[in-house]
């Protein structure tokens, strides 16, 4: 199953990795649309915040362990498509809200991927 392996309601992490470079006009346009999502309130919230920062989420590689898939790309990733692995990871949801705060808060990537 490589690196990616789902016990209960968290991943087993994977290797650390780089960051990557956030792909040029990435949008939220993949980011599973709040109908289509099977999670509560606190699911929804994540969701809707990654939704307004594609670009800085795309920055970001995630820690969960999906990061050793070999379609995923960032933390963007987990949020996009019908099977979005941000709909049962409390892991990929907390990164998301956790870079949502920090840029709301006036942090730059490089400042959220070190926090």
């Amino acid at each position: 199953m490589g690196s990616w392996l789902r016990r209960g309601p968290r991943a087993i992490q994977g290797p650390p990795g780089p960051h990557p470079t956030p792909r040029p006009g990435i949008d939220a346009s993949k980011v599973l649309k709040e109908s289509a999502i099977d999670g509560d309130k606190d699911v929804v919230a994540a969701f809707n915040e990654v939704r307004q920062i594609p670009e800085i989420v795309d920055g970001i590689r995630c820690h969960c362990g999906c990061a050793g898939r070999p379609d995923n790309y960032s933390l963007l990733t987990c949020y996009e498509g019908p099977d979005a692995m941000a709909q049962h990871c409390e892991q990929c949801q907390g990164h998301g809200r956790y870079a949502f705060r920090l840029h709301k808060a006036g942090k730059s990537l490089d400042e959220i991927r070190t926090a």
